[in-house]
């Protein structure tokens, strides 16, 4: 597999939440918790980019803005990705190679 180095850093899906969504409707985020049943402190946990997307975050999304999960889920997994591949966590220098094939 070739390794595709990005540069930039993904958007988080909280933020595209809150700039795309909550800020162009003037929703607080106490009113967009009650709408995804889900608490304010989580929300804005979310929106601030304290927690990833997770599945049910997707999901409720999904729902509520008339999109898929793979739409939220996707910018999570890419997120997730970048992060990794520019992390440098020293646990990961002593990983060595397996056999294949």
């Amino acid at each position: 597999m070739s390794k595709r180095i990005r540069s930039r850093k993904p958007t988080h899906p909280g933020q595209i939440v809150k700039m795309d969504v909550l800020e162009p409707l003037d929703l607080s985020v106490t009113e967009a918790a009650k709408v995804l049943n889900v608490s304010r402190k989580h929300l804005s946990a979310f929106v601030n980019e304290r927690i990833p997307c997770s599945k049910d975050m997707a999901k409720r999304l999904a729902i509520a803005l008339g999109t898929s999960v793979d739409v939220w889920l996707g910018m999570q997994n890419a997120l997730d990705i970048w992060e990794m591949e520019n992390s440098n966590d020293e646990c990961y220098q002593a990983v060595g190679k397996l056999a294949t094939g």
